[in-house]
């Protein structure tokens, strides 16, 4: 008889330190206004978080510690992670208000969808939308530091790193409808 992982393992210890990492950055982000040394503190923190995504899921996989519960959680941490720090941006004016909502939309949309389709089929994440992920933890770690104090260049890096994760999350999003519609559409016929 095979053997269930225990849920308080490594890879969901993993989780839930990304979990709490997430009220850290909001902290050091909103310190970040009064000295600039939090605001990279925040960049940092949110990148070694957002790192931990992949570590988690390589400790799970490798040990043979994957549990229902980290796979239920897991993309949650992610989700507050990302949305939370957009959020805070956009409170502080850092990003525009735009951005903050089309990924946190479809971010939102999509895990409901899924959610909603488990009874039927697993989607998986597609290759699109891992690049999504990967350029929305680039563009928000970038916007996370202390832009005004650095060279110009960075700021346009910046921007163009958020654009083209705006429209991959669009892009990737208009994909999950499509592929969800087809699962559905296959179950009631």
């Amino acid at each position: 008889m095979a053997r269930t992982p225990m849920v308080w393992n490594a890879p969901n210890v993993v989780t839930l330190a990304r979990f709490a990492l997430v009220p850290l950055v909001i902290v050091a982000l909103v310190l970040g206004e009064q000295a600039v040394g939090w605001r990279w503190a925040a960049a940092g923190m949110f990148a070694f978080a957002a790192a931990t995504d992949k570590v988690d899921g390589w400790l799970a996989r490798r040990s043979g510690q994957v549990t229902d519960w980290g796979k239920l959680v897991d993309p949650i941490a992610d989700k507050a992670l990302v949305g939370t720090a957009l959020v805070v941006l956009s409170i502080l004016g850092d990003l525009p208000w735009w951005v903050t909502v089309l990924i946190l939309v479809r971010e939102l949309g999509i895990t409901v969808m899924r959610f909603r389709l488990l009874r039927y089929v697993v989607i998986p994440a597609s290759p699109g939308g891992k690049a999504k992920t990967v350029l929305q933890t680039i563009g928000i770690t970038l916007f996370l530091m202390p832009l005004g104090t650095l060279p110009e260049a960075l700021t346009v890096v910046a921007w163009v790193v958020m654009v083209a994760a705006v429209l991959l999350t669009v892009i990737t999003g208009l994909d999950y409808v499509r592929r969800g519609l087809a699962v559905r559409s296959a179950a009631h016929t």
